[in-house]
C-alpha cells in the first residue's frame, strides 16, 4: 500500500514536470486578450467612420441651408438627405434627430450642452428646436444619431456610454449664418 502511493506520487511529480502543454495554456491565456483588443480596435474604428460620415453629411447640407436652397425646406427633408449622405446608418431616417437653433448675437446664449437624441424605446421622440432663423443670423446645427455597436460586448469593454436600447450616440456640429 506504501508502495502504490509512492508510485502515484512518483506519477504526479512527473505529470506537474512535463512541458508538452505549456504553448496551449500560453494561447489559452492571450487569445482572449488579443480578440478583444482586436474587436476593440474594429469597433472604433466603424465609431469614428460614422463620426465622419455624419461630420460630412451634415456639412454638405448646411450648405444648402445657408444659401436658402433646400427644397422642400423642412426638418423631414433635411433629415432625409442628411441621412443619404450618411451612407451606412441602418435605419437612419428612425435613429437621427437634428435640432436646428439660432444663437442669439447680443448674448451669444448657446443652447446646453446635451444633444437631444432619439430614444429607441420611446413611442414619443425629445422634442427639438428647429428654427430656420431669419437673414444674417447665426444658426447651430447638431445631428445625434443612436446606432448600434457591431458587437455586443464592445460597450463594456470600451466603456461606451449607452442608452438603455443598447445603442451610442454619434454627434455632429454645425454653425452657418443665413445670407442675406
Amino acid at each position: 500500500m506504501l508502495r502504490a502511493g509512492a508510485d502515484w506520487i512518483k506519477s504526479l511529480k512527473k505529470a506537474v514536470s512535463r512541458e508538452d502543454g505549456s504553448a496551449t495554456i500560453e494561447f489559452v491565456i492571450l487569445f482572449p486578450a488579443i480578440l478583444t483588443l482586436f474587436f476593440s480596435a474594429f469597433e472604433v474604428s466603424i465609431y469614428l467612420t460614422r463620426s465622419v460620415l455624419l461630420d460630412r453629411a451634415l456639412d454638405r447640407n448646411v450648405r444648402l441651408l445657408r444659401l436658402g436652397t433646400l427644397e422642400p425646406a423642412t426638418k423631414e427633408e433635411l433629415q432625409r438627405r442628411v441621412c443619404n449622405d450618411a451612407l451606412i446608418f441602418p435605419d437612419c431616417p428612425n435613429s437621427i434627430s437634428i435640432e436646428l437653433v439660432e444663437v442669439s448675437t447680443t448674448s451669444w446664449t448657446l443652447p446646453g450642452a446635451q444633444v437631444s437624441c432619439v430614444d429607441r424605446d420611446a413611442d414619443v421622440q425629445p422634442a427639438v428646436d428647429f428654427t430656420f432663423g431669419r437673414r444674417n443670423e447665426i444658426m447651430l446645427v447638431r445631428a445625434c444619431a443612436v446606432l448600434d455597436p457591431f458587437f455586443g460586448t464592445t460597450p463594456l469593454v470600451m466603456d461606451l456610454p449607452t442608452d438603455p436600447s443598447g445603442g451610442y450616440a454619434v454627434v455632429a456640429n454645425s454653425t452657418f449664418v443665413n445670407e442675406p
